[in-house]
């Protein structure tokens, strides 16, 4: 009973904020003696601290009671093709550090040295030693389990596909490390901190070097039986007339060879585009009304649209968040949802992510400070 007093004293806290005893033996429904026996408890073990003191009632003023912050912390890593992000946030989400370094790595085996390097400067930043971490969460490209299979489908990372990986980030990160979809964890930190906010279903479309989904359903990441729900890379849409190799598309998924940036790119170079670099650079040209370029855009516009239709008509969401670097473009949020409303009759909101490149990381680290709660919790 003590310990289930004590959770429910920390499950207060983190959703009402500093509070006095009083208030919390009103919003949990206990005495106040039971309040004070278990945020005594909590004192000692670290976990509760003295915030300030209510002032302006009658009678002494009261102690207000909060979550101590240093009672645990959370190490988000973002694991892309050209730069590894990352950052540290305490208990109660307060963001401590944060950094980036541009990938140099060729092979797993670097990437993973690389991360660890990135984590040891992030540590130093917020002065937080390696075993004060509660959890570590790596966002990555690929669908796998928790157990330690290898990543599948994770083709735009050379190596990170091959069997060990996992176990080799676990064991130089920690044995709380955990592995999850990039894009899901960018779906997941539209939910706690962009346009997700109160939008109970939804879907973060991410396009740019890659093609991706996370799905919020009633609130919640939807992963699937497989952990592969949201890779709609390989949906069978493409540009009309193209014959993509077997290998391709098994490899990359069809609407990914059609309508990710080496495709737009590919594209407007055989086209005849001007400085087609990057996709970045597509956009541009067609914002300043190159013909040619303006043609590539609407090919986009109308694969990207076709791909969200495929899902709205199983799912239904309130909303669609596109990301990424096409997702993000100037207008181009606006000319899928003009072309999503000619395919279905039903179409939701479409808008441009409220996150920049931190979005992943932030979603490491809301998946983080959750999974650090019901560690804290159970250890209750």
């Amino acid at each position: 009973m003590r310990a289930m007093n004590e959770r429910l004293m920390l499950e207060v806290l983190r959703a009402e904020g500093p509070a006095s005893r009083a208030g919390l033996a009103r919003a949990s429904g206990v005495s106040k003696p039971t309040v004070g026996v278990a945020i005594s408890a909590l004192r000692r073990d670290g976990l509760v601290r003295v915030a300030g003191l209510r002032m302006g009632v009658r009678g002494p003023a009261a102690p207000l009671y909060e979550i101590r912050p240093e009672a645990g912390f959370v190490l988000g890593l973002d694991v892309g093709r050209e730069y590894l992000r990352g950052a540290i946030a305490d208990i109660t989400g307060l963001v401590r550090a944060r950094g980036a370094h541009r990938v140099r790595a060729a092979r797993a085996e670097s990437m993973v040295a690389e991360l660890v390097a990135l984590a040891e400067e992030l540590e130093k930043k917020a002065g937080v030693r390696r075993s004060r971490i509660t959890q570590v969460v790596v966002g990555s490209p690929g669908v796998f389990d928790q157990e330690g299979s290898p990543l599948v489908a994770s083709h735009n990372l050379p190596g990170w596909g091959r069997a060990g990986v996992v176990h080799a980030l676990r064991e130089a990160l920690g044995r709380s490390t955990r592995v999850e979809n990039d894009v899901s964890l960018a779906a997941l930190a539209e939910r706690d901190f962009g346009h997700g906010r109160g939008v109970q279903t939804f879907c973060f479309v991410s396009v740019g070097t890659g093609i991706g989904m996370g799905l919020i359903i009633d609130g919640r990441l939807h992963r699937g039986f497989h952990g592969a729900a949201g890779e709609i890379s390989y949906l069978p849409i493409g540009v009309p007339g193209a014959d993509p190799s077997a290998s391709t598309v098994r490899r990359h998924g069809e609407l990914e060879g059609a309508a990710a940036a080496p495709a737009v790119v590919r594209a407007a170079r055989r086209a005849g585009v001007a400085r087609a670099g990057t996709s970045r650079s597509v956009f541009a040209a067609a914002l300043a009304g190159d013909a040619r370029a303006l043609q590539i855009v609407a090919t986009e516009v109308q694969l990207v649209a076709k791909a969200v239709a495929s899902v709205v008509t199983v799912v239904d969401p309130e909303l669609i968040v596109l990301g990424g670097g096409i997702g993000r473009a100037p207008g181009f949020a606006i000319e899928v949802a003009h072309a999503l409303e000619r395919i279905v009759p039903f179409a939701p909101s479409v808008v441009m992510s409220a996150l920049g490149d931190d979005a992943v990381t932030d979603g490491c680290l809301a998946m983080g400070t959750e999974l650090a709660w019901q560690r804290m919790l159970d250890r209750k």
